[in-house]
């Protein structure tokens, strides 16, 4: 963990503060999901795996979209996948994932580093308006200083000029950012950049064997603040 003290606790939005699972698994309980409702885990897991392939390809080429054009490409693969060319699913799923709950811990979690005066921010891959919709719907207004998108800078994660965002708009040194992601690559990548890193790792996965190491593996988020306050008080 980071050689002095951290200024600010920066995260992942999509898979870390918010359910990205919870738009198929609303949606099949709804009425009228009878035919498909099985299919939900699978629809959800390809459309997540197809929407950050999406991310990545683009990144490489350069043929940048925003992230509302490539959850809309990603959910369109996965319904086909499965069989489901619903024009009415489709319309209900892409509204679903503009009002994702936050995981159950992160109220509570976002509170407690508050309290402890730790700045908040969310760096994301989501363009400014789903942001501020996800944090909206999520009922977090106000909790964060800042909300960064990738757009300011025309490149999904994980290339750098992404990570570089939270030194150019919060003032702060890698060494100062705390940055916490559910996604191993993500918080490999912010390893290798240089920031503190915790691996919200909720599936139990392996590491990643990328050119940086997450500094903590958490469960779920709910361990974050103890983490934290052992940082300033040396025990950690």
């Amino acid at each position: 963990m980071p050689d002095g003290p951290i200024k600010a606790c920066v995260f992942d939005a999509y898979g870390t503060l918010f359910d990205v699972g919870a738009a198929a698994r609303i949606a099949a309980g709804e009425p009228r999901a009878e035919g498909w409702a099985a299919l939900w885990p699978q629809l959800a897991a390809d459309w997540r795996k197809k929407q950050l392939e999406y991310t990545w390809l683009r990144a490489v080429t350069g043929a940048h979209v925003d992230f509302w054009q490539v959850t809309q490409d990603g959910l369109d693969w996965a319904l086909e996948a499965a069989g489901l060319e619903d024009a009415g699913l489709r319309a209900r799923l892409l509204a679903l994932y503009w009002e994702l709950p936050a995981f159950p811990e992160v109220p509570q979690m976002l509170g407690a580093l508050q309290a402890q005066g730790q700045r908040l921010a969310i760096l994301s891959n989501g363009s400014p308006g789903m942001l501020e919709g996800a944090v909206g719907s999520a009922a977090l207004q106000g909790v964060f200083e800042a909300l960064l998108s990738v757009e300011d800078v025309g490149v999904f994660k994980p290339h750098a000029s992404v990570y570089a965002l939270v030194g150019q708009q919060m003032g702060l040194a890698p060494r100062e950012v705390l940055f916490v992601s559910s996604n191993g690559w993500d918080v490999c990548s912010a390893a290798a950049y240089g920031f503190a890193t915790v691996w919200v790792n909720r599936d139990t996965a392996p590491v990643d064997r990328l050119h940086g190491r997450p500094a903590q593996i958490l469960p779920d988020l709910s361990g974050l603040p103890a983490l934290l306050a052992g940082l300033s008080d040396g025990s950690a």
